[in-house]
């Protein structure tokens, strides 16, 4: 059977009216994706069969010192590539059965149902995301984002962005890794360990401005810091997440219950030089045709969908930090 048409124009047009709010959300509620947000690197795409992140990998090697009318060399100095990063697709589908469109006939009903699965649906499009920004890409087949544990990896040898880390070619693409190999972080070496990390990363005026941390180092870092302990700004603070500092960077928890931190982890992170990239004509937007209905079922579907990457420019200025 087929479905009214208005009932289905209000779970068209509900979705579509909420779509924005939902891509929205999903930053707000993840802490990486938040400060990346800050950044300002949060940039759609609109085409192509990958998503190109341009970088550079080289000094222009024409730069000298010079004396009066010396000759300058200017040579082509091919300085400025890309990383590639396949398109990943994800979907929630938002069901609704002809009984319940009967039972709920009304269009304020129709709304008020629609609402309350729409937001389970935005709900589990934000762990979604936020699942697949901490993994390392092979979830589901190797259909989930290229997270951290891809892109700022334990072992930087893996390809990236198309980039083989493990070639000469390819080093300059290799995050910092602290791995103390099973010796256990405490309270009393955490920020030796941060200052080890912090060191690495540090290039000029350069350096991270974000450090995440799971469960466990957020407990040993807050133990350090003891009477020390302060939150930062308050516009840091109204970002949702509880903010502490280290050096002139921020540090939240995106651990917690339900965090997709993986155990005893801590990234180092500067935000300036990582994307996220959703496509601009798939950012939380019902799939299109809007009325799916089953051939064997008296049910309708609408599907949100989303499709992009999470993206860098630069690795080496990208750190991690484990007991493993």
């Amino acid at each position: 059977m087929a479905f009214p048409s208005a009932i289905s124009d209000i779970i068209a047009t509900t979705i579509q009216n909420r779509s924005g709010v939902i891509a929205d959300n999903v930053t707000k509620n993840n802490g990486l994706l938040t400060y990346i947000k800050k950044s300002g690197n949060v940039k759609k795409f609109s085409g192509g069969n990958v998503i190109m992140q341009e970088l550079s990998f080289a000094e222009n090697g024409n730069a000298s010192w010079y004396s009066g009318y010396e000759t300058l060399p200017i040579a082509a100095s091919d300085v400025i590539s890309s990383s590639q990063y396949n398109i990943k697709q994800a979907a929630v589908p938002v069901t609704i059965s002809g009984l319940e469109q009967l039972q709920n006939s009304g269009k304020e009903e129709i709304i008020d149902l629609l609402e309350g699965r729409i937001s389970v649906g935005e709900s589990t499009m934000n762990n979604l995301i936020a699942a697949g920004v901490y993994s390392n890409g092979t979830g589901f087949g190797g259909k989930e984002i290229d997270g951290l544990a891809q892109q700022v990896a334990l072992v930087p040898t893996n390809i990236t962005g198309g980039i083989d880390r493990n070639a000469a070619v390819g080093a300059f693409f290799k995050n910092y890794v602290l791995n103390t190999g099973g010796t256990a972080w405490t309270a009393a070496t955490i920020q030796a360990n941060l200052n080890k990390i912090w060191a690495n990363l540090v290039r000029g005026m350069d350096h991270p401005n974000l450090v995440v941390m799971d469960s466990n180092y957020w407990q040993l870092y807050v133990a350090a810091l003891q009477a020390q302990q302060r939150f930062a700004s308050s516009e840091s603070a109204d970002s949702g997440f509880q903010v502490l500092k280290f050096m002139n960077a921020d540090v939240i928890l995106d651990g917690g219950i339900g965090g997709f931190m993986p155990a005893n982890t801590v990234y180092m992170l500067n935000t300036k030089y990582l994307m996220y990239r959703p496509h601009s004509a798939r950012n939380m937007v019902p799939l299109s045709p809007g009325k799916r209905y089953s051939v064997n079922q008296d049910a309708e579907v609408q599907i949100l969908a989303w499709a992009g990457n999470l993206t860098a420019s630069n690795l080496s200025l990208q750190g991690v930090g484990t007991q493993t």
